[in-house]
């Protein structure tokens, strides 16, 4: 059952460039599509072309993945066949100000509603003043003034006349009119009037007192002539504004017909400006100052009708605001998002089509949009112009994508976004309001319809929890799109990839990378993957090693980026951290952490673990030890580390797998009498993970048949209770990590590691590593069965048990069993004297 070494050939596979055209990657196009990611396009499209509820799409895989610039220039291509949807404009409510009304508008068009309603009031201020001020309007209320005059006059000069005619004068005072005894031409003073005889006083007083009556009805009818006066003033005014708004509003009503809502709401601006013709005349509201409009917006205020309008503009409750605008011109300025330039560069929210939109700071409000405040007097006041967009208004028709994890960090953001996406519109929160936290007076804007493809990126965890634990994530994103961490290395992958990495050099700045180079950043996908026979799909290490690498190429002078910079590059990485790594050698080295690379040991063993610190992950090999004593009618593998809570669950099942295979291989037919510990020596954090099982269970057996270990061997791989050895992770930074400490020693021809036999695919090791195989100096042994290791490590054959039920003598599985069956037979007799001495004692 010899295992011959792995040959040096299948220690790494190098790329062959020889397949490759190009002289460097500036030569080829950039790539297109989700090349390896079928199942991710299937979704994408499916979740993208179905318009039924709850069918929001979320994409999960790795960090590093590139699944946002992925997805968007998907959707770039899906975006370009969709009309542009609609614009949205706030305006004001002129019957309920503190209820804005929401306007539906044509793509493009919300911009001319604005500048329109602009110009409208800037006409009318130009326009009316004029109009007013004409000779034809003069004229007309000249006509109205004066007639209303002589009406008052000549009811006064008729009392006059009769007054006059009875000698009493009728006199215009500062406090009114009175009347007044007259005698020769010349008003009686009281003590005048005293003097007169009795009879004409009674006379004059009973005069006065008829003309008083009659000077009480005139004045009476006053207030209704003014009335009448007035009427006719607002009549002519009326008549002035409805020509003069009802010729500037015709050609802004041409841009909107068959928009009921919006010629309803034009039809309330006409009346309104109507109404107030007299303020383009005096320029506030007619007969209102300005301390009478902010009182009136306070009082406002206080009876809950809304914030009011800016004071020193009267002229503000005809603005639209426009939240949401398609033109051409606005989506040219991209996106307004942290990631604008992403959505640029992936041709996405500019020119036609529908909006994507990647918010990056997923609050409430930046979801919901907000209402804002301004201070006046002390108080905060609001109008329709300071309502602001979330992200959902600008992706309303079209796509927005959000960061999972940075969602469900915003308080109350995941709960609002589901009630969007449920209720199918959208209406403004503010979350001190919905916390019930503040009390100052907002608005109520109308609910704008919502039609969104919400696009949730996170990673596989996250997904899982969500669903788990979230009744409502699964009605509301029934799309899952799951990136693969890795395509098959093979020919139209490879070439996919030079083209990936072309793409990348243009959009990092770097320089092209020559052949050699694409090759090495393959095998450095590959050994990333941990695969040889695959190419990772987590770009962003990859990226950060080209940026390193066209750094040391610029420095050098070079104009591409080739192998050695690549490998430069690498080792750079590796030594700005590698002080940790270096550490650990050293204690093994010194001695100070036991690891022997020579000689035997009985019940030792050298296992293999990957310690991973920040951006540094590399092997470490430790001491592993087994002891072994006759037990009390059971075999009982005690796992020191579990016992002591440092081991994590996966290796404790590999401890009771292990205790399952050697209570199946040996005394199948006897109960195994044996106590036995297993133990991680200096081990002083946490041990998890079954890929030390088949170490423990060689050092078990070693213990058992007192077969010494040669310590110049490593192991590393899980085992199940068959004896399998299965594949584990970490392959090359275990390797890596023993042949480190290996040739600080001093290779001596007879070190080496033991594998799992299917981890061979998946060897990309380090140059040093392979030339110390190739020369011989070190080994590497594929294992499928536990019975290869024993003879690997302990140097005789394990054994088969033969027709007789027995091992081969000599061999260590009979030595290992000949131990359990003295250990049964001692506690047989153990527990026979026992019995015997309990007896005696009885019978005493």
């Amino acid at each position: 059952m010899a295992v011959d070494p792995i040959p040096s050939e299948l220690l790494y596979r190098a790329c062959d460039t020889s397949q490759f055209e190009f002289t460097t990657t500036a030569e080829l196009d950039d790539h297109t599509g989700l090349v390896g990611q079928e199942r991710v396009l299937d979704a994408l499209r499916f979740g993208t072309a179905i318009r039924r509820q709850g069918y929001n799409i979320f994409v999960l895989g790795p960090e590093g993945a590139n699944k946002h610039e992925s997805v968007l220039r998907f959707l770039a291509d899906a975006a370009k066949k969709e009309r542009a949807p609609s614009d949205w404009a706030y305006v004001n409510n002129f019957t309920t100000p503190h209820k804005p009304v929401a306007l539906e508008l044509a793509a493009g068009t919300g911009r001319v509603l604005k500048d329109g309603m602009d110009r409208l009031v800037e006409d009318l201020q130009v326009t009316v003043p004029s109009i007013l001020e004409s000779e034809e309007y003069q004229n007309r209320r000249q006509s109205i003034d004066e007639e209303y005059q002589e009406r008052q006059e000549q009811a006064f000069e008729e009392l006059r006349g009769k007054a006059e005619a009875q000698e009493i004068a009728l006199l215009r005072t500062p406090a009114g009119f009175a009347l007044a005894p007259v005698h020769d031409g010349n008003v009686l003073k009281p003590e005048e009037f005293n003097k007169l005889p009795e009879d004409d006083r009674k006379r004059i007083e009973a005069t006065i007192q008829s003309l008083q009556k009659e000077l009480a009805e005139t004045l009476e009818r006053l207030p209704g002539w003014e009335k009448e006066h007035r009427q006719r003033i607002d009549a002519l005014n009326k008549e002035v504004a409805e020509r003069v708004v009802t010729q500037s509003m015709s050609d802004l009503r041409s841009h909107f017909e068959g928009l009921p809502a919006v010629a309803s709401w034009l039809d309330d601006v006409t009346q309104d400006l109507v109404a107030n013709i007299g303020m383009f005349a005096s320029g506030g509201g007619e007969g209102e100052s300005e301390q009478q409009r902010i009182m009136a917006a306070m009082q406002a205020m206080m009876q809950g009708r809304g914030g009011g309008f800016a004071p020193s503009d009267p002229f503000r409750r005809y603005e639209v605001n426009v939240i949401v605008d398609n033109s051409d011109d606005a989506r040219k300025g991209g996106a307004a998002t942290s990631r604008a330039q992403d959505i640029a560069d992936a041709g996405g929210y500019i020119g036609g089509g529908a909006p994507i939109l990647y918010e990056d700071h997923p609050t409430m409000a930046n979801l919901l949009g907000r209402v804002e405040h301004m201070p006046q007097m002390g108080a905060l006041v609001t109008d329709f112009m300071l309502i602001k967009p979330g992200s959902l208004h600008r992706a309303n028709g079209g796509y927005l994508l959000i960061d999972a994890l940075k969602l469900l960090r915003e308080p109350l953001a995941w709960d609002a976004l589901k009630r969007a996406i449920r209720r199918r519109k959208l209406v403004i929160e503010s979350a001190g309001e919905y916390m019930s936290l503040v009390s100052t007076v907002s608005l109520e804007p109308d609910p704008i319809p919502l039609d969104v493809k919400v696009i949730l990126l996170g990673d596989r965890y996250l997904y899982y929890m969500l669903s788990n634990l979230d009744p409502d994530f699964g009605e509301l994103f029934k799309v899952a799109a799951d990136f693969e961490d890795e395509i098959d290395r093979e020919t139209e992958n490879d070439l996919f990839y030079a083209r990936l990495l072309a793409s990348t050099c243009r959009e990092e700045n770097l320089l092209p990378l020559d052949r050699s180079g694409v090759g090495r950043i393959i095998e450095r996908s590959s050994r990333q993957a941990e695969d040889a026979e695959k190419l990772s799909m987590v770009m962003r290490p990859i990226v950060d090693l080209m940026c390193e690498a066209d750094h040391i190429a610029r420095s050098g002078g070079a104009t591409a980026i080739t192998a050695d910079h690549v490998d430069e590059a690498v080792e750079a990485q590796i030594a700005r951290a590698d002080r940790l790594r270096e550490r650990s050698l050293e204690m093994i080295t010194r001695d100070i952490v036991m690891i022997d690379t020579e000689g035997e040991r009985i019940g030792q063993v050298n296992g293999l673990s990957v310690l991973s610190m920040g951006s540094i992950t590399f092997g470490r090999p430790s001491r592993i030890t087994a002891r072994v004593r006759m037990g009390l009618g059971s075999a009982r593998v005690i796992d020191i580390e579990r016992e002591v809570a440092l081991g994590g669950p996966i290796h404790t099942k590999g401890v009771l797998i292990l205790s399952g295979y050697v209570s199946g291989q040996f005394l199948p037919e006897i109960p195994l009498s044996m106590s036995a510990s297993i133990v991680f020596e200096q081990s002083y954090g946490g041990v998890d993970g079954d890929s030390a099982s088949s170490a423990e269970l060689y050092a078990l057996i070693s213990a058992l048949a007192e077969a010494p270990i040669a310590q110049g061997l490593a192991v590393t791989g899980s085992v199940n209770q068959l004896g399998e050895v299965q594949a584990i992770g970490g392959v090359n930074d275990k390797i890596e990590g023993f042949f480190d400490i290996c040739m600080r020693r001093g290779l001596t021809g007879d070190q080496g590691v033991l594998i799992p036999a299917s981890n061979v695919k998946h060897l990309m090791l380090r140059q040093d590593v392979v030339d110390a195989v190739e020369r011989g100096m070190f080994a590497i042994y594929p294992v499928e069965h536990v019975e290869e290791g024993v003879e690997l490590l302990m140097g005789a054959p394990a054994g088969a048990r033969g027709p007789d039920g027995h091992f081969p003598a000599g061999s260590i599985f009979a030595r290992a069993e000949e131990r359990l069956a003295a250990f049964a037979d001692n506690q047989r007799r153990f527990a026979q004297r026992s019995d015997e001495n309990a007896s005696s004692k009885k019978g005493s």
